[in-house]
């Protein structure tokens, strides 16, 4: 079976949408409206590809540059291709000119039109990418949660722009449910963000739990490590809580996409837990029984 958009998309975004299956939580599944399956999915493929420049996950001077209209040595510049990107965006928007170069990007003008959705979030996401070439440790919870606002909330505020849903009190906990998404996964990927030189455990919890920077790197976590990843992930689940009640202010099959996002969330944080809130082995997985179970309780609401 085709994922929803594939063809339209070609093979230069193939291996981007393919990334879905691995996130934490279902990103267009099944139940869901077709239009709303393929808003998910030109959504989606949107960010990914934002954080795979960010991230340098792309093969250096190849398809994804070229579409972006990027050459040569400045190819394996990323602040040059979130430039170039954040370009080609605005040809979503623009009513005159040629329309977006690059499959994913020209993926979500027909989407854009059909809900009226606002630049702003695809563009913070971007100048999140672009803060992850500049910045690689927070001070603070607040500025972890400041950096969040620009790399995960913009995402639920698309997803309820697409459902049609929008209001302020949803909005603040979408933002809720999306800040504690990322921060459980920045608790999985502890080991492999640091290979990229980056840190997304306050500054200020490494030092009142006596963890230093050199211990991430270590082949297992010290005990001083576990408890500091305990308490992000209490932060997180707190997070995920305050959010929750936004499952129930919908109906229909939206209420179980948004069980699956929360319920995600949670499965993953019960394996952080299971694994003794050891990280550093590699990003601790939830079971598909977890993953039920746990969007059966959102379901529910109970927390």
């Amino acid at each position: 079976m085709t994922a929803p958009g594939r063809a339209q998309h070609g093979a230069p975004a193939r291996a981007t949408l393919d990334k879905a299956a691995a996130e934490n939580f279902p990103v267009a599944p099944f139940f869901v409206p077709r239009a709303w399956r393929r808003g998910l999915m030109a959504v989606y493929g949107y960010a990914r590809l934002v954080d795979d420049i960010g991230d340098g996950d792309l093969t250096p001077g190849g398809a994804d540059a070229r579409l972006l209209g990027v050459e040569g040595s400045a190819a394996e510049d990323r602040l040059t291709l979130l430039d170039a990107l954040e370009a080609d965006l605005a040809r979503v928007f623009a009513t005159t000119g040629p329309g977006p170069a690059h499959p994913l990007v020209a993926a979500l003008r027909p989407v854009v039109r059909a809900h009226g959705l606002t630049p702003e979030p695809f563009r913070a996401l971007i100048q999140a990418n672009r803060q992850d070439q500049l910045v690689t440790r927070y001070e603070t919870w607040d500025d972890l949660a400041a950096y969040c606002a620009l790399s995960a909330n913009p995402v639920g505020h698309l997803v309820l722009g697409l459902t049609g849903t929008l209001t302020p009190e949803r909005v603040r906990r979408s933002d809720a449910v999306c800040t504690g998404l990322q921060i459980v996964e920045h608790l999985q990927d502890v080991a492999e963000d640091l290979g990229r030189d980056r840190i997304y455990l306050p500054a200020e919890d490494l030092k009142r739990f006596r963890v230093a920077e050199s211990d991430l790197a270590a082949p297992t976590a010290s005990a001083s490590l576990r408890a500091l990843v305990a308490y992000e992930a209490s932060r997180a689940g707190e997070l995920l809580a305050e959010g929750g009640p936004l499952v129930a202010s919908v109906h229909g099959r939206l209420r179980l996409l948004l069980a699956g996002f929360v319920g995600g969330g949670r499965a993953a944080l019960a394996a952080v837990t299971d694994a003794g809130y050891d990280v550093l082995p590699g990003p601790p997985r939830p079971t598909k029984p977890r993953l039920l179970r746990e969007v059966g309780a959102a379901l529910r609401g109970e927390r």
